[in-house]
């Protein structure tokens, strides 16, 4: 590519233009680092934009590193950068597609991804469940994932990014994991969000309930009206259905950061079948944690759901439970068995979110 035609184009990308329609401003801007001190970037034709607008050519390969309060390059001292390329831009060992921007926040790297909406989708899809899967659930994902971002691009208006890249919103590693399924999943769908009261949903999802979907007021506190819960015996055959955990009391000590730790016993339950508090015998008395604190505090890829039983027995606690997540929203284990039972995308959509409706996200919608 000509030289001079491809700094007009990067020029363009990265945002130093004249106005664009409103199907160009659909991006999505996504935090895919948060605490490194330092990245290594790889990519053909790298050229970034300094905050001044001034052009700074790149090598194939650079580090960016943080000092004085400044990401640096080479020596030279920036405060933010915003980077593109003729492809997809690894960082570290990840490809990305779109604009790179970094800049330094307290002390560390912020690197965020920006990128069309929809070509952002395409690679949550095999980050979050696998392609390989029925097409019909794939097309679900899609929806929930476009939606659950459109959502959150409303909420953290302003903010730097709209979006993480990991289970703290929705997992997303990029373009390596893209391929045609994931891609056709997101173009068969292309716009559409669940809505309630004409308002993108938040739709929340999680791996598999174990046998019932949870109401959001148990977990968070707040009662969506189209997160109530609903029974879900789809998801029996899915992975992490059922779970067994041994934790040495010394580790759930330091985890719990209680001290003396003797017997974890069950309190109740609520109406989805999930603990709603964990009692702990420690030698200053009994120590009464939701259930949901607990699960993160111990880990929540450890204590899969709140939805378990527990044997303390010479220094160690024995658990079992089913599920795998917070149970909110649509189980997307469940979602698979349902389109390999013959329902569409928007069958399955309606019964883990009843009382919503498909909607175009179209640019006068007002999100």
């Amino acid at each position: 590519m000509n030289k001079l035609l491809f700094l007009i184009i990067a020029i363009v990308a990265l945002g130093w233009s004249a106005p664009v329609s409103a199907v160009e401003r659909d991006l999505i801007r996504v935090a895919i680092s948060r605490a490194a001190d330092s990245v290594n970037l790889q990519g053909d034709g790298m050229l970034a934009l300094r905050e001044t607008g001034m052009a700074v050519v790149l090598p194939p390969a650079a580090t960016v590193s943080v000092g004085h309060g400044q990401i640096m390059l080479d020596g030279t001292g920036y405060r933010r950068l915003r980077i593109t390329a003729a492809g997809p831009i690894k960082v570290n060992t990840k490809s990305y597609r779109g604009v790179l921007e970094l800049s330094a926040s307290n002390g560390v790297l912020l690197v965020i991804n920006e990128l069309p909406l929809e070509d952002y989708l395409v690679g949550v899809i095999n980050s979050e469940i696998s392609s390989t899967w029925p097409m019909e659930s794939v097309k679900a994902q899609a929806v929930i994932a476009r939606t659950y971002a459109v959502a959150k691009r409303i909420e953290r208006h302003g903010s730097p990014y709209h979006l993480e890249a990991t289970v703290m919103d929705q997992v997303y590693s990029g373009s390596d994991l893209e391929d045609s399924r994931a891609a056709r999943g997101v173009h068969e769908t292309a716009g559409q969000v669940l809505t309630y009261h004409g308002k993108p949903i938040q739709a929340f999802y999680h791996a598999t309930c174990g046998g019932k979907t949870e109401d959001s007021s148990h977990v968070w506190g707040a009662a969506l009206p189209y997160l109530k819960g609903v029974d879900c015996q789809y998801c029996a055959l899915g992975n992490s259905n059922t779970w067994e955990q041994t934790l040495s009391l010394s580790r759930l000590e330091t985890a719990l950061k209680v001290a003396g730790l003797t017997d974890i016993k069950l309190g109740s339950r609520n109406s989805r079948g999930r603990l709603k508090t964990v009692l702990l015998s420690t030698s200053h008395g009994t120590v009464t944690m939701p259930a949901t604190k607990f699960r993160m505090a111990v880990g929540s890829t450890v204590i899969k759901s709140t939805n378990f039983t527990v044997r303390v027995d010479d220094g160690s606690a024995y658990f079992s439970g089913s599920g795998y997540g917070h149970g909110v929203g649509l189980c997307q284990w469940g979602a698979k068995q349902r389109a390999l039972d013959g329902f569409s995308y928007s069958e399955i959509l309606s019964y883990y979110y009843p009382g919503t409706e498909l909607r175009i996200l179209a640019p006068d919608a007002g999100f």
